[in-house]
């Protein structure tokens, strides 16, 4: 049920013992994973061999400031982007939203990664951790660009994850280094935050990432810990079926119910179905603790990570001979630069 994290940008010893662990589901990748494509490719192929189970590979790769991959592969626009192009021109801009998620998750997909943690959908309301991440304030133009980005990923073989559930946009604090409380009624959040949930599921997301982030008129805790939020709200009143998934447990919003075995628990608790363990260090007493667990069954993780396992997709020399590939590219330029499309 963990999705764990490396060190650098070669296995150490520990790490191939980690990824050989019952426990361990999946892993994340960030720059400091990353030198060239050639080297990224090695690493994955080194971490699958050093499984006995298939493993899902993942990453940020969302464009703008999240883009941990770049040397080699496209400079992805931030996602405010084309919001600001949804003002002017709708259309183009949904159809760029699926150029963009196709770009992004076929160069991926090419080199073995299965997950790009995709698409933010959260508002943009000058939340520090979110900022140009985000498409828009407006709810109606997150769902659109957001249900787009959807199709685009999955027309290129990736699932899409929606995050931050319930939405981590109309909060200002950062939760990688601070507690965020948002004190709005379930049904303002029903109306705004949701709505880009609503249609992305519609369009065949298939996981969520959940919020550190307290709703205290809805639940006590944070919404990853919540079974209010996962249960009752995700999962019977939305009806979502498919993988709901902790962000990093080693962030400050999720540090407030305890050490790392117990926001394992708690996560757990709630209806999370993979946890991530985002600092290498935390991982050993991460695999400590859901061994402790009297009732472990690494059958339900591993089967949530493996249906978000990437599909069929072309070889890298294959991706970039694809003059779809060239035309999208140059689409996504004149985005970032502001040209308007014929």
């Amino acid at each position: 049920m963990l999705i764990i994290a490396v060190a650098g940008k070669e296995l150490e010893p520990r790490e191939r013992d980690w990824l050989a662990h019952a426990a361990v589901a999946g892993v994340t990748l960030f720059a400091r994973n990353f030198h060239d494509r050639d080297q990224v490719t090695h690493l994955i192929d080194d971490m699958r061999a050093s499984s006995p189970a298939p493993l899902v590979i993942c990453v940020d790769q969302e464009g703008g400031t999240v883009q941990r991959f770049r040397e080699g592969f496209t400079v992805l626009p931030a996602l405010q982007t084309l919001g600001e192009r949804y003002r002017t021109d709708p259309a183009d801009a949904i159809s760029l939203a699926e150029q963009h998620a196709w770009i992004m998750a076929s160069e991926m997909r090419a080199i073995g990664i299965d997950v790009s943690f995709a698409p933010v959908v959260d508002l943009g309301r000058g939340n520090r951790a979110i900022g140009t991440r985000a498409f828009d304030a407006d709810p109606e133009v997150v769902a659109a660009l957001g249900a787009a980005y959807v199709r685009g990923m999955r027309s290129a073989g990736m699932a899409a994850t929606l995050k931050h559930f319930p939405g981590h946009g109309s909060v200002a604090e950062d939760t990688h280094f601070e507690t965020a409380c948002d004190p709005r009624a379930l049904q303002t959040i029903l109306d705004q935050d949701l709505q880009p949930f609503r249609e992305g599921f519609a369009a065949g997301a298939e996981a969520v990432m959940m919020a550190h982030v307290v709703y205290p008129e809805v639940a006590p805790e944070p919404a990853g810990y919540s079974a209010t939020w996962i249960g009752d709200v995700l999962r019977k009143r939305m009806g979502f079926q498919g993988v709901v998934m902790s962000d990093d447990i080693g962030m400050l919003g999720a540090a407030g119910v305890g050490a790392v075995a117990e926001r394992i628990a708690r996560h757990r608790a709630a209806g999370c179905d993979l946890v991530l363990v985002c600092q290498p260090d935390a991982v050993p007493e991460a695999i400590a603790a859901v061994e402790a667990m009297h009732d472990f069954d690494a059958g339900p993780g591993v089967r949530a990570a493996q249906s978000l396992s990437g599909r069929a997709a072309a070889e890298w020399n294959s991706l970039v001979s694809n003059p779809q590939r060239d035309r999208f590219i140059c689409a996504l330029h004149d985005l970032s630069s502001g040209a308007v499309s014929a």
